[in-house]
């Protein structure tokens, strides 16, 4: 089981934890490697990635199987494999080579730009296929008859045999919830024990791969099961789920969790949520949180109402409110740049605005994360068009110097955006091209080039 980036990030991926728990649970002697914190440094030494449990190469493995996030992954997918000795690209890996199987949360959205890199793939939720991809791999007379029996699954796919992408995977509700197998103090989740409230979103947000009809809506898991499910040792519990908030069942389950003296995580709240249940907030102020967190996602009324986001400026106001009275130290709201139809007008609203956040926060930091709008597959606004590098940064520009001094600008890069862009809209000849870029040195100039020659 290998994760293409390094090892604080794969063990606080609830996904990859799962998958290995299922593979081990079901007889599969599966290691873990990652990809190393300085693969320059390891290259130069000439030293082999190796797993955790063993010391074992990478290398020496038959099968590996990668969990992908999403596509800026594909460069550490490369790196991994051309520091274990294996030739990146399928089309130049023989018979005495690993086969490898990929999966995770690009499948969701759009897998194609890794197809030049694996033999075979587990599109969607994969608690029902990993298993029996993995064992049909040594049960198997040859190559082939497992990449037969691969497409023959939910989700299966054969880059290299060409078709359409196949629909994902669903996992049966009963094999629900996901939760850590591991707890790790070095991740990045130091020791936290993730677990899933529920899987899956009810609302529709035109951005998103997670809404409604992309995988069978919300699924919900019992805050009875939620809670056996947690070990006595777990003292730091983060509840997953891209609609968390919206389960209800959750200020109960908070007050049970802090009420054992467990520290609480949650990525991301609803703010319509926050606003009519502040208990949300005050008990994860009171396990140790420090920081509250929300997504308002457009910069102005007009573009939240266009994205189907349901989130008001009142909301937004009600939960800076309840971040100050709480104890916060910081109130973080969620932000793309770069919708279609944005103009600078809206932005100037968004700095008008985040001022009076500021105001409402009364002394708690208030602090934009602010990301370019990148459209994805299977969604609405598959195939809008990236607003561009220049136009993005200008506007974060105009961002920053509005509110400079008041509140807080954490932007990604729009330049490293523009790639995802390429990644997330292509096909093949894209996942090519980040290949020819790595190999010219993996900076950006080298993917402009790159993608360049394809058009």
């Amino acid at each position: 089981m290998a994760y293409p980036s390094p090892y604080r990030a794969g063990m606080s991926s609830l996904g990859y934890q799962r998958i290995l728990a299922l593979l081990r649970e079901g007889g599969i002697a599966a290691e873990r490697v990652f990809l190393p914190d300085d693969p320059e440094a390891w290259r130069r030494s000439g030293t082999r990635p190796v797993s955790c449990e063993t010391y074992s190469p990478l290398g020496s493995f038959p099968l590996i199987a990668f969990s992908l996030a999403y596509e800026l992954e594909i460069a550490g997918l490369i790196e991994i494999l051309d520091l274990a000795g294996i030739p990146p690209l399928a089309a130049d890996r023989g018979p005495g080579h690993p086969r490898i199987l990929l999966g995770g949360p690009i499948s969701m959205a759009n897998p194609e730009a890794a197809g030049p890199f694996v033999d075979a793939m587990l599109l969607g939720e994969g608690e029902e296929t990993a298993l029996a991809g993995v064992s049909a791999f040594f049960e198997a007379e040859s190559g082939e008859a497992w990449l037969n029996a691969i497409a023959l699954l939910p989700g299966g796919w054969v880059p290299s045999r060409g078709g359409p992408v196949p629909p994902i995977a669903r996992a049966n509700d009963d094999n629900l919830p996901a939760r850590s197998a591991i707890l790790a103090p070095d991740a990045e989740l130091s020791s936290m024990f993730l677990l899933e409230g529920e899987r899956g979103c009810h609302r529709q947000c035109t951005f998103c791969v997670m809404r409604r009809s992309t995988n069978g809506g919300m699924r919900l898991v019992e805050a009875s099961r939620i809670l056996d499910l947690i070990p006595p040792e777990a003292r730091k519990v983060g509840l997953v789920g891209a609609a968390i908030s919206d389960h209800p069942r959750l200020p109960e389950l908070l007050d049970t969790l802090v009420e054992s003296g467990r520290q609480i995580g949650i990525s991301s709240l609803r703010a319509d949520r926050v606003k009519v249940r502040p208990q949300i907030a005050r008990r994860l102020r009171e396990s140790g949180a420090r920081t509250l967190t929300v997504a308002s996602d457009g910069a102005s009324e007009r573009l939240r109402k266009g994205i189907s986001k349901g989130t008001t400026e009142e909301h937004l106001l009600a939960c800076a409110e309840i971040a100050a009275s709480s104890g916060f130290e910081t109130f973080k709201v969620y932000m793309m740049v770069g919708l279609p139809g944005e103009t600078d007008e809206d932005l100037d609203e968004l700095i008008r605005f985040s001022l009076e956040l500021a105001a409402a926060s009364r002394g708690t930091r208030v602090a934009l994360g602010v990301a370019p709008f990148v459209p994805k597959r299977h969604t609405p606004l598959d195939g809008a068009p990236f607003a561009g590098i220049a136009v993005v940064d200008q506007r974060l520009a105009r961002l920053a110097k509005g509110l400079r001094g008041r509140v807080e600008v954490r932007p990604t890069s729009a330049r490293w955006a523009w790639v995802e862009y390429i990644l997330a809209q292509g096909d093949a000849r894209t996942g090519e091209a980040v290949y020819r870029a790595w190999k010219a040195g993996g900076r950006f100039a080298n993917y402009k080039a790159a993608f360049s020659e394809i058009g």
